[in-house]
């Protein structure tokens, strides 16, 4: 295009001025004057016809007036061109631009038109040619306008980014390739997320089983990897629990073995929980009996160990008052009665047995001497050693038993019966809680309704008979 107005412009101009010798002069009618070149108006309508002939079917130039010459052909304004030639003329603003978008979607039409100013040269001519129209112009008129028009076709736009489209239609595959890409591995995160799920489930659920069957202490300390399972053991000092219930064996001959079987379970859980309120480590089940250790896999000091496991033997030989007069109301009649002994020393503790089948214990003479300890005690009573009741003497009463033999363990062993299990500082007015022989009496006096109340005036008072009647014989 700038060719064919660089091309225009040698023929027109340049090419009549060359070897013309005369003075050239502008004319809109230039071919039939020798010399002359166009008048800007004629350029700008010639130089439409220059664009139109270059076939470009999405860009048209107008220079348009609604006074043409009388030698030219009348100019047919359309509504966009004929409102902004009025707007122009009321304005008289040199920079407006009128602006029009028609069309569809994908066909767009963008319309642009700027004012033709008359300066003063151009109404010096205007108002004396023959030609004009008018004769009274004034500079700053408005003569005309220029209008450009651009179609937009969208197919065509597109074609010409096509290179840009490639890019984004190789970005767009690339994006669904990864994005395919991620939805797989999305899914295969979440299967294993499941799989982990279901995983640590039963792991928690094997974890909560196994845990029945060790101590909580042994339990924690497993899990959480401060002890590693391995035969290992080590010497630590200890304080050993041992308990037993007397005439176990003729109480189970007086019980179904489901009732029995109940009664052992409700005992074993009770003191189970009083256990583990001290800190206790229960070792192991024995029969009908209970073994538990302070020391191992935390101590307190050896001082604070042996006060703990003598707070527990108390607090479980109390509970036991409860549970009998329990018992008692739900038909048992004998109900257990439990001796227990007390033993500080040094044991081997750890896991001990085979590779494949291991047991977290304690082995040595003094666990051996805490059960020979509650052997000898009576039941309902609590029997200590002597390094035990060094370690409680300045809080608990105490009397002296009959020294015995322990094999393996030369010289004679004095074992301390405790004193006023019952007789706690804690025990209230309103609870009574004796023991002794041939005398069990529990009484929890805020626990008695009006029923209950007279009840126990018409028991105590037929036992206070008893007791009187047996004394005058």
């Amino acid at each position: 295009m700038f060719n064919d107005i660089r091309g225009y412009y040698s023929a027109n101009v340049v090419g009549r001025v060359q070897g013309f010798e005369g003075d050239s002069v502008a004319a809109h009618n230039y071919e039939d004057v020798p010399g002359a070149i166009p008048i800007p108006a004629t350029l700008s309508l010639e130089l439409g016809n220059v664009i139109a002939g270059r076939g470009v079917e999405d860009i048209s130039y107008r220079f348009v007036s609604d006074f043409p010459f009388a030698n030219r052909a009348p100019h047919n304004l359309d509504g966009f061109e004929t409102k902004a030639l009025a707007d122009f003329r009321g304005t008289r603003d040199p920079e407006q631009v009128a602006t029009e978008i028609t069309g569809s979607l994908f066909e767009r039409q963008i319309r642009m038109a700027v004012p033709v100013m008359l300066g003063q040269a151009c109404v010096s001519c205007h108002n004396v040619h023959p030609e004009s129209p008018k004769r009274d112009w004034q500079v700053g008129d408005v003569r005309g306008i220029q209008a450009i028009t651009v179609h937009q076709p969208i197919a065509r736009n597109l074609f010409s980014f096509k290179y840009l489209f490639m890019y984004f239609a190789g970005a767009g595959a690339f994006g669904i390739a990864f994005a395919g890409l991620q939805w797989r591995q999305a899914n295969a995160f979440r299967h294993m997320n499941r799989e982990l799920e279901d995983a640590n489930g039963f792991l928690a659920a094997v974890s909560m089983k196994i845990s029945k069957y060790l101590s909580p202490q042994i339990y924690k300390s497993i899990f959480s990897g401060e002890k590693d399972v391995v035969i290992s053991t080590e010497r630590k000092k200890l304080t050993i629990f041992f308990s037993d219930i007397k005439d176990f064996t003729e109480t189970a001959e007086h019980l179904q073995p489901e009732e029995l079987t109940s009664l052992l379970n409700e005992y074993f859980t009770e003191m189970s929980t009083i256990a583990h309120e001290h800190g206790a480590t229960v070792d192991k089940f024995i029969g009908d009996a209970i073994l538990a250790f302070f020391g191992d896999p935390e101590t307190r000091g050896a001082r604070e160990d042996a006060n703990a496991c003598l707070d527990m033997a108390i607090a479980m030989q109390r509970r036991m008052v409860e549970l009998k007069s329990e018992w008692r109301r739900r038909g048992i009649e004998k109900p257990f009665e439990v001796r227990m002994g007390i033993n500080t020393g040094y044991c081997n503790v750890g896991n001990f047995g085979s590779a494949d089948r291991m047991d977290y214990t304690i082995i040595g003479a003094e666990a051996n001497l805490a059960a020979r300890l509650q052997h000898v005690a009576e039941p309902g009573g609590i029997v200590i050693s002597y390094e035990t009741w060094a370690h409680v003497q300045d809080r608990v009463r105490v009397h002296r038993l009959d020294p015995i033999t322990l094999k393996g363990i030369s010289g004679e062993i004095v074992p301390y019966a405790v004193e006023g299990i019952h007789d706690a500082p804690s025990q209230s007015a309103e609870t009574i809680n004796e023991t002794g022989n041939g005398l069990s009496l529990f009484l929890d006096i805020t626990k008695l309704d009006g029923e209950a109340r007279r009840r126990a005036e018409t028991v105590l008072e037929k036992a206070l008979g008893a007791v009187r009647r047996k004394g005058e014989a």
